[in-house]
């Protein structure tokens, strides 16, 4: 019984973001709103954690399953991959890099207060 009343929570959630986001037309998927209204829930205690955890903690487990259809969707647009792997690579390594030295400028400033 717990596993239902956690998927249902999550579902409404994701239809709630989804319904918001279709309102809206704001550039933020509505699963994403979706997750943001959960946390939010959570945060506020208005939804007892114990409740949302059992399903949360099974997609954990298996999170390696729902990243086969991104895997194969990729697959179908392997040719625009190569055409674009340098703007790719570049905005990759770019922003990491950016994160990175942010990081490393943000904990220096916070050790030497």
């Amino acid at each position: 019984m717990s596993y239902l009343r956690s998927f249902a929570i999550i579902a409404i959630f994701l239809m709630v973001g989804k319904g918001f986001q279709s309102l809206t037309q704001i550039p933020i998927p509505g699963s994403i709103l979706g997750m943001l209204f959960l946390f939010g829930a959570l945060s506020a205690g208005l939804l007892p954690p114990n409740w949302a955890k059992p399903g949360c903690h099974l997609m954990i487990r298996h999170m390696a399953i729902l990243f086969v259809p991104v895997g194969v969707g990729l697959i179908n647009y392997l040719d625009l991959l190569k055409a674009n792997a340098l703007p790719v690579l570049v905005s990759t390594i770019g922003s990491s890099l950016v994160v990175l030295l942010f990081v490393g400028w943000f904990v220096q400033r916070k050790e030497s207060d």
